[in-house]
């Protein structure tokens, strides 16, 4: 093969000659002639090829390179016929375990007048080298464009590489993360707490899996599945934490959507009975109240209408706030929760709207150490295993509701960690049961055995992604017609659960202060109007937002403090609190409402404002808390 080098036709030169020194060596070395054909090789060259000596006169090096690699190896004649006449080449070679892999280094070799006669090669087999550097590259590319956000720390969570993926979704740019100093692994722990044992966790060899939420730069919620572990020196000792997490953002929204659909089938199941509940509750206060006209003059029975009254408006007022919480849509807020009280609590409000043929036996103990949970999820599960229950009984039955504590080590073979404790909600019924293929399938959306006008198949779904999004997991036992019984164990955090106390009746205190009070319902208005004053305080009224909104720019209104109704026409109570930004930034707020979301919450503490009573309250509640709004520094 002609090489394209312009060196002058080679002279006769014995072929060991040309070897020199390299005849004995251990390095594979040739030589080849200007036309390139070989010319000699050592020992270590004939081994390498599997050639022998008889073989190589004549055979041209075409034959042992791979055809994709002779441009790289013809380029070399350029510089090979220019002072110091020699380069350096890498390309693959056909030996007989296959292509290796050689880096060469070659030189012209001269003969008599200085003229070039051979080029002498000697070469290294960097195949290992090779494949290394050539995995090395992919796997660097592998994770460059991971589609999974990759973070490498040290051991004490010092950010020392993030790939793009990484600043593509947290909104970060790389110099951001480590130039300032980002902790990016404590980010989304809701806790310091939660933070330290993730590191203990991983510091220890073992692996860590959560879900975590946090803000980006730019005020968007993130959520993202993660994945931290310890990367391992050849000692052993782990130097480096390495994070991969995915955004699941997407994936929660449509979990949040699904609960939500669910609960608002598992109220309308509710809404017959809670709406004969009800009646019975204004029957209750309407009797009364045509009792107390018919006995204006008797004092003593007036006393006991009150009271009569009182107590089903109290009655009334848990009914309402307990649908509130349960129907209303907002974020997970995990809080220390005893689950006997929460179970309690809702088994006697759906005692209230089943059937009277179904009974339900409680054994739900008090003291039990809390958990940490969202009540409004957590109410969800005890609604839908119950709901589920009643309709395994069409003729009737019992429902079961218990709590118990169980040692993580009894749950081992259930993937429970046995150095946890766990509270266990059993919900048990005495109907159909189900059949093995029936049961393999209850968790997954939308599957359900009822007829399509009474279910969507969603209510054991949800049950699953909450238990699942507590750390919890579910064991289900079903007999075909003895019954079934689910098992939720949820990992508890220690402490026992402070029973919340109880408002104690009594007369809140008194003042002199100035009131305004804005309410566009006039009864409730009158009310307050009239219990305020008799306290001693000076009090003027507004019937709508715009009213009031013209009573605190007028610099002649003396107002000390505001009692504001959220829901009015012509104006919010939010476009009221957006004016006292401006005229009153001092001026001491209570807003008052029925149904405060979540979003509307937070658009009023963006703007200070973090007082707020809801409704129905007591005239004690909202005089004790005026009092102490109005004294605080």
């Amino acid at each position: 093969m002609n090489t394209g080098t312009t060196f002058a036709p080679a002279t006769r030169t014995p072929p060991e000659s040309l070897l020199g020194p390299w005849t004995g060596s251990t390095t594979p070395v040739y030589c080849r002639d200007l036309h390139g054909c070989l010319i000699a090789a050592n020992q270590a060259f004939l081994r390498k090829f599997g050639r022998t000596p008889a073989e190589l006169p004549g055979l041209p090096i075409a034959e042992l390179i791979n055809p994709d690699d002779m441009a790289v190896f013809g380029s070399a004649a350029a510089e090979l016929s220019r002072p110091p006449h020699q380069a350096a080449r890498v390309h693959r070679w056909l030996t007989p375990q296959g292509w290796r892999w050689l880096a060469w280094e070659e030189a012209t070799v001269a003969g008599p007048g200085g003229i070039p006669v051979a080029v002498r090669a000697v070469g290294h087999d960097i195949t290992r080298q090779r494949l290394a550097e050539e995995l090395y590259l992919k796997l660097s590319r592998a994770v460059e464009q991971s589609p999974a956000a990759m973070v490498i720390t040290d051991a004490d969570g010092r950010v020392q590489y993030v790939n793009p993926k990484f600043t593509q979704v947290s909104g970060h740019t790389l110099e951001e993360i480590v130039e300032g100093k980002l902790a990016v692994l404590r980010d989304g722990h809701p806790t310091e707490e939660s933070y330290q044992e993730m590191l203990t966790e991983v510091r220890s060899g073992r692996e860590w899996r959560g879900e975590l939420s946090r803000r980006r730069p730019d005020g968007v919620l993130l959520w993202e599945a993660v994945h931290v572990s310890g990367l391992r020196n050849p000692g052993g000792e782990i130097t480096n934490l390495v994070s991969l997490s995915e955004d699941i953002t997407e994936r929660k929204r449509l979990e949040e959507q699904l609960r939500q659909a669910q609960k608002m089938e598992s109220l309308g199941t509710l809404a017959g009975g809670v709406a004969h509940d009800f009646n019975n509750l204004l029957a209750v206060i309407s009797g009364y109240a045509d009792l107390s006209q018919f006995h204006a003059g008797d004092n003593l029975s007036l006393q006991n209408n009150l009271r009569e009254i009182k107590r089903a408006t109290q009655r009334a007022t848990g009914l309402v706030r307990q649908i509130l919480t349960f129907s209303r849509k907002a974020e997970a807020d995990f809080v220390p929760l005893d689950l006997s009280q929460l179970a309690r609590d809702l088994t006697s409000l759906v005692a209230e709207t089943f059937p009277r043929s179904i009974v339900f036996q409680l054994d739900l103990p008090e003291g039990q150490p809390s958990l940490l949970g969202d009540q409004n999820q957590l109410q969800q599960i005890v609604l839908n295993l119950c709901v589920n229950a009643r309709d395994a009984m069409p003729a009737g039955g019992t429902i079961s509701v218990s709590t118990s504590v169980v040692a993580g080590s009894v749950l081992a073979a259930l993937g429970a960690a046995e150095d946890k404790s766990y509270v266990c909600l059993r919900v048990g019924d005495t109907g159909t049961g189900m059949t093995p293929e029936v049961k393999a399938r209850i968790f997954e959306p939308f599957f359900t055995t009822k007829p399509s006008n009474q279910g969507t198949g969603l209510g054991l779904a949800v049950v699953y992604g909450i238990a699942a999004g507590h750390h919890g997991f579910i064991d289900v036992e079903s007999e075909i017609g003895v019954g079934s019984t689910f098992k939720i164990y949820l990992p508890l955090v220690g402490a026992a659960v402070a029973a919340p106390a109880s408002a104690q009746p009594g007369h809140f205190p008194g003042g002199t202060e100035s009131l305004l009070v804005v309410d566009d319902e006039g009864p409730l208005r009158n009310l307050l109007k009239l219990a305020f004053v008799r306290k001693g305080y000076r009090v003027a009224s507004a019937s709508d937002g715009l009213e009031a909104i013209d009573l605190i720019r007028d610099p002649t209104c003396n107002i000390d403090a505001l009692l504001l109704d959220f829901n009015m026409p012509r104006a919010t109570g939010l476009e009221v609190v957006r004016t006292l930004a401006t005229c009153r930034p001092n001026l001491k707020v209570l807003v008052l409402s029925g149904h405060l979301t979540a979003e509307t919450r937070a658009e009023f503490e963006l703007l200070g404002q973090k007082d707020f009573v809801n409704k129905p309250y007591t005239l004690d509640e909202l005089g004790r808390r005026l009092r102490q709004l109005l004294d605080a520094k």
